[in-house]
């Protein structure tokens, strides 16, 4: 008996010798690779300091004309030639397309000898009118000494009435000629296709030897590129914290808009060098994505930025005040 207890004493000190040499490793700290035993790592103080911050904020924009202007054909008829290099800048006016003008200007020059003939048939009338003013200025008086008859009287002036209203006629035949001419114009202008605003004229969509007509489609377009529209969407909440949270006030709020510069990281990743600015906010939320377009402008004097390109629109949108800062 005295055997056995001994036995089980000795393996319950042996279990605890081995639990307490694992605890002791295990707390025990490990030198570091390549540290020289007993030498403490270096531990950096630095000064926190505290200041005034930019918060920036950064979507994505896309890139689009301030002005983009379709080219259509108002009249029908041939392409007749092109008057422009696509893809060049050019100026208000200046010839784009030609439409066959001949029958316009035939029709032109019908207009205008109707117009001929009508101021003729007016001042026939005006002769006519003047004459049957004479007679009834020269049988009236006669009439009343009773040297002519009423019944002449009468008959002239009947004549005059009705002469009255052949002028009255004639004059109508001529505000219709006349607008008939301006027609004839106006349609024998629209054979000129013209650029209606400064600013790069995109590829021709249809050639010379074309029949176009109102609903043909845009021949070309014209778009202002400098300054260029940058279109964003900002998040409905950030659209909030700006105007209730950060800028509560009308005046903080135009002011913030007015000192707000954008800036432009292009498609290479390389910052475009001019600054844009705050040009306006639409007028609702999108409904579908939660979020509100901006849109920005900035100068283009070298049009190197076109319509349709991507970039990243970054902007300081409030300043954190007295923040803790950490090098």
């Amino acid at each position: 008996m005295n055997t056995l207890w001994k036995y089980k004493f000795w393996i319950a000190g042996a279990i605890c010798l081995t639990v307490l040499g694992l605890i002791i490793g295990a707390v025990r700290p490990r030198p570091v690779s390549g540290a020289k035993p007993g030498v403490l790592p270096d531990v950096e103080v630095v000064q926190v300091e505290q200041k005034d911050v930019s918060i920036f904020g950064e979507w994505i924009g896309t890139l689009d004309g301030f002005v983009n202007a379709d080219v259509r054909a108002q009249v029908a008829g041939y392409l007749l030639r092109q008057g422009y290099l696509e893809g060049a800048f050019v100026k208000k006016g200046q010839l784009l397309f030609e439409i066959d003008p001949r029958p316009f200007q035939a029709a032109l020059d019908q207009a205008q000898g109707q117009l001929a003939q009508a101021t003729a048939q007016l001042a026939n009338a005006e002769a006519v009118q003047r004459r049957t003013e004479l007679d009834v200025n020269r049988y009236t008086p006669l009439a009343r000494e009773q040297a002519a008859s009423q019944q002449d009287l009468d008959n002239a002036i009947q004549n005059n009435l009705a002469a009255r209203a052949t002028v009255q006629t004639a004059k109508a035949q001529i505000k219709t000629a006349e607008a008939a001419v301006e027609t004839a114009k106006i349609n024998l202008d629209f054979t000129r296709l013209i650029a209606p605003i400064d600013g790069i004229a995109g590829q021709a969509q249809l050639q010379v030897g074309a029949l176009v007509n109102p609903n043909s489609g845009p021949v070309t377009s014209v778009s202002t590129v400098d300054p260029i529209k940058v279109y964003f969407t900002v998040s409905e909440r950030e659209y909030l914290d700006f105007n209730r949270r950060w800028y509560p006030t009308d005046a903080t709020r135009e002011a913030a808009r007015k000192g707000l510069r954008l800036q432009l990281l292009l498609a290479d990743g390389t910052p475009y060098l001019q600054e844009g600015r705050f040009y306006f906010t639409d007028r609702q939320v999108n409904q579908g994505t939660g979020a509100i377009r901006i849109a920005g402008l900035f100068p283009n004097p070298r049009n190197i930025l076109r319509p349709g390109g991507y970039a990243k629109v970054r902007a300081a949108v409030r300043v954190q005040k007295d923040a803790l800062l950490v090098p």
